[in-house]
């Protein structure tokens, strides 16, 4: 059975894709609903070389409970998920959390720790 995960982030770059899947997924638009978005600095070498980028972005809850932050739905493997989340730096933990459009997907959180 795949899992959803919904992605605001580096997981929808084509680069990240390819370092991390070896292919580009197919995608839906969605949004998770009373966040915005924040910034973490990342620091592994391989998701920097993967990305690009040393500042990723982070959901963080908004105080208008309107905000939305967009993103994209995938369908993962098993193997894919956990590559997914070997890709995330311990700045996340994966979460299940309802989405927009009514679906459950797993979304990568700031960690408390």
């Amino acid at each position: 059975m795949p899992h959803l995960l919904f992605s605001y982030g580096t997981l929808q770059l084509p680069s990240v894709q390819n370092a991390i899947f070896g292919r580009l997924l197919p995608g839906e638009p969605d949004a998770v609903v009373g966040y915005t978005l924040g910034e973490v600095r990342i620091t592994d070498p391989a998701v920097l070389a993967a990305s690009g980028s040393d500042t990723h972005p982070a959901l963080v809850p908004s105080t208008d409970a309107g905000s939305t932050v967009t993103g994209t739905v995938f369908r993962l493997s098993d193997e894919q998920l956990a590559a997914a989340d070997e890709y995330e730096v311990d700045a996340y933990v994966r979460v299940r959390y309802p989405l927009r459009s009514g679906r459950t997907a797993w979304v990568y959180a700031l960690s408390d720790g």
